[in-house]
């Protein structure tokens, strides 16, 4: 299916509780398709009482899932990785429809979820814990135990890979797993949820809770979820992680971000014109490790051409996707007023793009290239989460760290250069989590991690990898002896 067609009749989201589709007993909003600008779902939002019955429905599963051996669980995950692959295009389109992306960006994301669930899978083979005989007769060993019911809130941007960060992971350590997805893109929670029980996954310990503020509240309120974990903006992020530290929990809150790319003279154009267009155009520019300010340095203006012609090429409607709200179009359009006014040059106006049929109605903007943008505007420094870039001029490198470096955020920086000094400076002095050398979005393959610094997370430790391991479970220690020994010591 390579092109998002709009269904033929709507589609009702609820709750997934105890293993069953349940309606909620809160208000219903319109699920609504970026490409088509109209409905194509409806869903029903949460209480605090149907997070409670939801949460309890866990409570009383996670027992007997916790009790099977972590190889009893794993097939579960292999059955699971298999459904998805089975279904991948049709899972796509469902993520494409409601979000906006093309149908190969949702397919890739899918790509990138089922990666970390391999790397699930392989926590039977390499978290094998550890036993020593610390003295004579005297040993310890470190066994890993799941929390209990524990939870996520999971934003529009990726509706099925971000959930698959954590979902495979807490899972498959011996939780059960309360997901609350972003309402504006609920509709792929019926998928995962469905594949999972098609897989063999008990009833209860898979729970997907729709809704808005009132059903994320609960969640962080709720005396017996142990842990959560969020993906969104820093704003909700920072919230989010003190309502549930406050309440005893463990959080991992991933905020926004205002990536930097450095572009040396020295850079391949062909490698930088590619992949710096690609960053801010990729997804619409609706992804946390997006390009968003490009640090020139020096004479770069053959490879800034580049850039400019590789973005003006994407076909809005076909080779980009849609932008999520028609409130986000209107916001985009007025930060691009608002960097011209600041003094920016428009290369390239998105706002002028033409749309493929039959996609007129839906929410629309092109690549938009902003050149000579002062550092501290607008442009420079909010995250406008769209596929917009703004270059600043800069004459040295240590011009453009410090730029760089005085961004509240911390998720992504990425060079381009064929100076491998240069790129060790810019790896060693960014102040970013993750970053790039020639690639323009650096997001870690697993088994590392994925996970910003300074306002682009709250909490500690990362959200994927070895890191996250710790995150879902207790490390509980055991000492024993079982004879008497004939020499002793301290620890003895």
């Amino acid at each position: 299916m390579s092109q998002v067609q709009m269904p033929e009749t709507l589609q009702d989201v609820y709750n997934f509780v105890g293993g069953a589709w349940k309606k909620p007993q809160g208000t219903h909003q319109p699920v609504m398709s970026p490409y088509f600008g109209k409905p194509v779902g409806t869903v029903y939002y949460s209480t605090t009482e149907d997070v409670d019955a939801a949460v309890q429905a866990a409570k009383a599963a996670f027992p007997a899932w916790a009790a099977l051996p972590l190889k009893n669980r794993t097939q579960v995950m292999f059955a699971f990785r298999d459904i998805l692959l089975r279904d991948l295009d049709i899972i796509s389109h469902a993520v494409s429809l409601e979000n906006g992306k093309t149908i190969g960006e949702s397919r890739a994301g899918i790509m990138k979820g089922i990666e970390v669930l391999e790397f699930a899978l392989s926590i039977q083979n390499t978290d094998s814990g550890g036993r020593m005989e610390v003295s004579r007769g005297v040993y310890c060993e470190y066994r890993r135990e799941p929390l209990g019911v524990v939870a996520s809130i999971t934003p529009f941007n990726f509706p099925a890979m971000v959930p698959m960060w954590t979902l495979p992971i807490a899972i498959t350590l011996g939780n059960a797993f309360v997901w609350k997805p972003s309402e504006k893109t609920p509709m792929t929670s019926l998928y995962l949820a469905n594949a999972l029980k098609e897989a063999g996954l008990p009833d209860g310990i898979l729970t997907v809770v729709q809704g808005d503020r009132v059903a994320v509240e609960a969640i962080t309120d709720h005396p017996d979820i142990r842990a959560i974990s969020f993906v969104g903006s820093t704003k909700i992020a920072e919230t989010v992680y003190k309502r549930s530290t406050n309440n005893s929990k463990r959080c991992l809150a991933l905020g926004g971000a205002k990536n930097h790319i450095i572009l040396l003279p020295d850079a391949d154009p062909q490698m930088s014109g590619q992949g710096i267009s690609d960053s801010f155009t990729g997804c619409a520019g609706q992804r946390c490790m997006a390009a968003s300010v490009l640090l020139a340095v020096g004479d770069v203006d053959p490879i800034i051409d580049q850039i400019v012609a590789q973005a003006a090429s994407q076909e809005v409607g076909h080779t980009m996707g849609a932008i999520i709200t028609a409130e986000q179009v209107k916001f985009l359009h007025e930060a691009i007023a608002q960097a011209e006014a600041d003094g920016a040059t428009v290369r390239l106006d998105g706002r002028k793009a033409t749309v493929a049929e039959p996609y007129g109605e839906g929410f629309w903007i092109g690549p938009t290239v902003l050149d000579n943008v002062k550092p501290g505007t607008q442009a420079a420094t909010v995250e406008l989460f769209g596929p917009i870039i703004s270059i600043v001029r800069c004459q040295n490198i240590s011009e453009a760290m410090a730029i760089e470096n005085s961004s509240s955020y911390g998720n992504a920086a990425s060079v381009f250069t064929s100076s491998g000094a240069m790129a060790d400076y810019v790896a060693r002095h960014a102040s970013a989590g993750m970053v790039g050398v020639n690639i323009g979005v650096p997001v870690p393959r697993e088994p590392f991690s994925f996970g910003g610094i300074n306002a682009s997370k709250f909490g500690h430790g990362d959200i994927t990898g070895a890191q996250s391991l710790d995150f879902w479970t207790n490390t509980k220690k055991v000492t024993s002896k079982w004879a008497m020994q004939n020499d002793h010591n301290w620890m003895s």
